[in-house]
């Protein structure tokens, strides 16, 4: 077994270690997600909290990790009676973001259920963290079928699997910890609010501190024993600081007063539903009881909001998440009542630090390699200039506000796809409405039962079948083909020429896209960003997840200059050629947003332009011209550049209104009629 970097051997990220270390002690307040940039040690630090764990006692033999004292009654290794029990290391169960749903929720023979009634059934993860951790590197990356079966496990505390009305059903409890970067997605809304708490992490900007953490990395990797070895004793303290929290958190004690102000603070912030109000008491409760305390105090109050109420805050995709922390400080005075706001002396384990209400991570400076640097202050970033993009200097035009966004009606891709699961376009998916049957390539997955007993049927007589049961072969089987939505690559080309540059106009114009990227959110898509403006073409922002990041950019866009349509319209070709190679199964959608004209990028523009869009057209892309064209008299540019493209124009105010209700149908038809032809 390979030997894992040691928890307290972490530099630096104090709310991190103690939202772990709380989660240690009490598995209740509902796991951690852990939200930063690439290569900050979210991972490290998550995976060395399993060393941590006290041991577990279970069911000699069980596959499900049953409690001897109170084995599951419906558990399919049981009944286990008088089963002797045994201990165990607790268990740190990783998800990979590309495992399958059998590999998840556990698989069951539909053969031997067919043809011999038996059960065979093999456990997934959910049964292997049961009682453990279930860690998911890059959550925010998770497929929607595997997000909801851990939604039904978090909110049940058990399993489900059936297939064709054969079912299983086991326990799994686990604490659910995750890490993500959001520069590549943000979570669905239903799964963030099932994680307890939320800490950002960054990488210090304090030369000492990064000279320390490449220190101990360097030391580890020469040679992980021996470095382990010397961070044994502090590990072992931790551990057992560990051990005497959770046998005093029975006895913390939560005052109506302290509970007023948990109420108050989670109603003053307006976060959804009650699960705040529980998390934040459990967690205050948990830092009592790390503290060595029995009694709440409201500094264990306020730590507890920084940790739980960040992400459920937020109120639309495009908010940071975060608190307000005057706000937060004036709420919990105003209702202090009797709560205690002076932290007693610690009456068990536990000297108090970082963190407040003595709940912080031991101090690191008692380590091993001496004194740790202490952690610097992270300056807020300072306003970035305005972007030097092509074509800035003269004539360039300050970024103005986006227009307030709206709801769009849906732009899809024609066809039947087979891309990753989303809500955009229709596509064959492994859920969904069942379209049919097919000869299972690898392990079954999904029966269509209908069709494996039209298969066996006639072959009864020959395999000697004498009895009720149907004599079921391998070769009999079918797998239910489905269809369902898929989500797609939404290239966004935008025209920031001086032709767009009115204020008004191009806040509406700004509007607009901003609306299609919270519909890009909600259908799960990845988006890009081209701009052009000037002389050239830039992407503003490479394909990702994360539309978050397509806000930002779109907010700090300027205008001004020419109008290179072609030179915008080759570059979307480039990015949209690279991204079929990286992911073939996900089809484009491009979205021009532009009046349509072409001042710029050679002798002749117009013709430039046109020759550009064809090569979207002989690549089947499918297109939609956002017609940003106002005024009076309208030259149809726009149109015509649709058409080049094989695609659709739609204005503005249709994109709005209901009006469009058969743009998708168009869109549908256009591509036909150009693909007949």
């Amino acid at each position: 077994m390979s030997t894992r970097y040691p928890f307290t051997a972490v530099v630096g990220m104090d709310d991190l270690r103690l939202a772990l270390l709380l989660n240690a002690v009490s598995p209740a307040v509902g796991g951690v997600l852990v939200r930063g940039e690439k290569g900050t040690a979210k991972s490290t630090a998550v995976r060395a909290l399993a060393e941590l764990l006290p041991e577990v006692p279970v069911v000699a033999g069980c596959r499900f990790s049953c409690d001897p004292a109170s084995p599951d009654p419906g558990c399919p290794d049981g009944p286990h009676g008088d089963a002797p029990g045994t201990t165990r290391a607790a268990r740190m169960v990783e998800l990979p973001v590309g495992a399958s749903e059998d590999r998840l929720v556990g698989s069951l023979d539909i053969e031997k259920a067919l043809a011999e009634g038996v059960k065979a059934f093999e456990p997934g993860l959910l049964a292997a963290a049961h009682r453990g951790i279930l860690y998911v590197d890059e959550v925010n990356l998770l497929s929607d079928h595997l997000i909801d079966h851990l939604l039904d496990a978090a909110a049940m505390g058990a399993s489900h699997v059936e297939r064709e009305g054969v079912s299983v059903r086991h326990a799994a409890r686990f604490l659910l910890v995750g890490t993500m970067n959001p520069e590549e997605g943000e979570l669905r809304p239903q799964l963030l609010d099932r994680f307890g708490l939320t800490v950002e992490v960054a990488a210090s900007r304090d030369p000492e501190q990064r000279v320390e953490v490449v220190r101990r990395r360097l030391a580890f990797e020469d040679d992980p024993a021996a470095f382990a070895a010397r961070w044994a004793a502090e590990e072992a303290a931790l551990r057992e600081r560990i051990v005497a929290a959770r046998a005093l958190l029975p006895q913390v004690t939560l005052t109506d007063a302290v509970l007023l102000q948990i109420a108050a603070t989670c109603a003053a912030f307006e976060v959804d539903g009650m699960r705040a109000d529980i998390v934040m008491a459990r967690t205050a409760t948990a830092l009592a009881a790390w503290a060595g305390r029995t009694e709440v105090t409201s500094e264990d109050v306020r730590q507890a909001a920084l940790l739980a109420l960040p992400h459920r805050r937020r109120r639309s995709p495009f908010d940071a998440p975060g608190l307000d922390e005057d706000k937060l400080d004036e709420t919990l005075e105003q209702f202090k009542g009797d709560a205690p706001d002076d932290d007693p002396e610690p009456d068990g384990p536990g000297d108090g630090g970082p963190g407040g209400g003595g709940g912080g991570v031991p101090p690191q400076g008692d380590g091993p390699d001496g004194p740790a640097p202490e952690s610097a202050e992270v300056p807020e970033s300072a306003p970035s200039p305005a972007p030097q993009g092509p074509g800035s200097g003269a004539g360039e035009r300050a970024a103005v506000k986006a227009g307030e966004p709206f709801r769009t009606k849906v732009l899809s891709v024609p066809g039947l796809g087979e891309g990753a699961a989303g809500r955009r376009s229709r596509a064959r998916t492994e859920h969904g409405r069942t379209t049919g049957s097919t000869r299972p390539r690898g392990a079954l997955t999904k029966l269509h039962l209908a069709a494996t007993v039209q298969a066996a049927a006639p072959h009864q007589r020959a395999r000697g079948r004498s009895g009720p049961g149907l004599v079921v072969r391998r070769d009999d089987l079918r797998q239910a083909t489905r269809e369902g939505r898929e989500g797609n690559l939404v290239l966004f080309a935008v025209d920031a020429s001086g032709s767009m540059a009115a204020r008004q106009r191009m806040s509406a114009v700004k509007g607009a896209v901003l609306s299609l990227l919270l519909d890009a959110y909600q259908r799960r898509d990845k988006v890009g960003l081209v701009t052009f403006r000037g002389r050239d073409a830039e992407v503003a922002l490479p394909p990702t997840s994360s539309v978050d990041a397509a806000a930002a950019r779109l907010e700090k866009l300027p205008t001004g200059g020419r109008t290179p349509l072609a030179a915008g319209l080759l570059k979307a070709h480039d990015v949209l050629r690279v991204e079929r190679l990286r992911d073939p199964s996900r089809r484009p959608l491009l979205v021009v947003v532009t009046d349509g004209r072409a001042t710029g990028g050679g002798a002749d523009p117009v013709a430039l332009a046109a020759r550009a869009a064809r090569l979207h057209a002989a690549d089947g892309t499918a297109s939609v011209v956002v017609d940003c064209e106002t005024g009076p008299v309208r030259l149809g540019l726009a149109g015509t550049l649709a058409r080049e493209l094989g695609g659709t124009a739609v204005t503005l105010d249709e994109l709005r209104a209901d009006s469009i209700a058969g743009l998708v149908r168009d869109v549908q038809a256009d591509n036909a009629i150009r693909r007949a032809a």
